[in-house]
């Protein structure tokens, strides 16, 4: 049996039995891409609609297609966030898009709303029904109901900690799904409306502006029925000071890394990292360090130890600070941004392995974000170890030897410290 501590689960010697999954989200196809090369056992998208990121690329089914093809053929899964919250216009348009959803050959949807559910196994019933952490189930009985109902995986709120995992887990053989990496909402999964109220975009509805994390000013007088926005503004006392940092309300982001053979022995069935709309560099980077330690753990769970480089690769691919939500207890005020945010190394993804030749040691690169002679890079893989080095030298595609590639996706080769391969990147620290 488990016994939890504060932030450890000591168990005798363990035999995993399922290697649980990495998922990985993926913006559009060139993303999906990265995300399966990194290491992802599965990824996430959004189509053109019943999906909460209206702001992401999204998939139209032609590219859900390409996307199915090439995951399948790297032995990976497709699933499709459909997880809005259902308004009467939106039902007409359910039908067609789950058929369609189904003869591309997509793997899953993660759902939240009933109809949707009730629809899809009626419209296309080889579709795997994955219940959306939107819909805030946090106990085991809610779970067991949702079984029931014909879902094969439950992804849960990120209300949810560890010692409750182990106790679903308990009651109900069924897959579950966690959040273990990104960006969390400041409302309760998220079900919240200041969005709506600032913008007037429905974040239920994938239009969410995150108004949580704009910055704002306080002032101590609250308005009068009879006075205009003008006369409270000239009467209004500020309560911070000109330096203050500006009031938040935004969470540090999730990162379970350090603590993943805790989620291994909860019974955790998928790892699930946020960020269907961050970039390149983020995914590969993010997807690459869980795929390194759920691997290393599974192979050896006895004599495991997190490598600090999966750590600093973390970091290096972060914007905030990094915190482990709720899988230990409530969160405090040191899980906020309050003030000014942690200082994080940031990087470009500079350059994109397309060849290399190891009897001259010269790389051929597609260019990314610009890069010069004399800066520090560095080179990192799905396999690879990452190095650094300095650009001493640089040929065009015609030969000619050049001092910077500021031109978007040019091709570029350069002498390499060490051996690289094809889809290997190279990064530059922001300046």
């Amino acid at each position: 049996m488990n016994v939890i501590s504060d932030k450890k689960i000591v168990t005798p010697r363990r035999t995993i039995l399922k290697k649980p999954e990495v998922l990985a989200p993926a913006g559009n196809l060139e993303k999906l891409k990265f995300a399966v090369r990194y290491g992802a056992d599965a990824v996430y998208i959004g189509g053109q609609s019943l999906g909460l990121r209206a702001n992401a690329d999204n998939f139209s089914f032609d590219e859900m297609k390409a996307a199915v093809e090439f995951a399948h053929e790297h032995g990976a899964k497709v699933f499709v966030a459909t997880n809005i919250i259902a308004h009467n216009e939106d039902l007409h348009q359910v039908d067609d898009f789950m058929r369609n959803l189904q003869r591309v050959g997509i793997d899953a949807i993660i759902v939240a709303d009933p109809a949707l559910i009730e629809r899809t196994k009626q419209a296309a019933p080889d579709l795997e029904l994955h219940l959306s952490t939107q819909a805030s189930t946090t106990n085991w009985q809610t779970v067991q109901f949702w079984k029931d109902e014909g879902v094969s995986r439950v992804v849960l709120a990120r209300e949810v900690s560890i010692r409750e995992i182990c106790e679903i887990k308990k009651h109900v053989d069924i897959e579950i799904e966690a959040f273990v990496h990104g960006a969390m909402c400041i409302s309760y999964s998220g079900r919240c409306v200041l969005s709506n109220h600032f913008t007037a975009r429905d974040s239920n509805r994938g239009g969410c502006s995150q108004s949580c994390r704009w910055q704002y000013d306080m002032f101590e007088e609250l308005p009068k029925d009879d006075e205009s926005m003008e006369q409270i503004g000239k009467k209004a006392l500020p309560m911070f000071s000109e330096n203050d940092p500006q009031f938040t309300m935004s969470s540090k982001d999730m990162c379970m890394l350090e603590f993943l053979p805790d989620m291994i022995e909860a019974g955790v069935d998928s790892f699930k990292i946020e960020g269907r709309m961050k970039s390149i560099h983020y995914v590969a980077t993010v997807t690459n360090q869980y795929r390194r330690a759920v691997d290393a753990y599974c192979a050896d769970p006895d004599n495991y130890k997190l490598n600090p480089e999966w750590m600093e690769e973390i970091r290096k691919a972060s914007h905030r600070s990094l915190t482990t939500g709720f899988f230990y207890g409530v969160p405090t005020e040191k899980d906020q941004l309050y003030g000014e945010n942690e200082e994080m190394p940031q990087y470009d993804f500079a350059g994109l392995v397309l060849d290399y030749d190891p009897e001259t040691g010269i790389a051929t690169l597609q260019q990314r974000n610009k890069f010069s002679v004399g800066d520090t890079v560095e080179f990192f893989g799905p396999t690879l170890d990452r190095f650094a080095q300095k650009v001493k030298e640089m040929w065009n595609e015609d030969g000619e030897e050049i001092a910077s590639a500021p031109h978007a996706m040019q091709t570029i080769k350069l002498r390499v410290a060490r051996p690289v391969s094809r889809y290997d990147m190279m990064r530059k620290e922001k300046k």
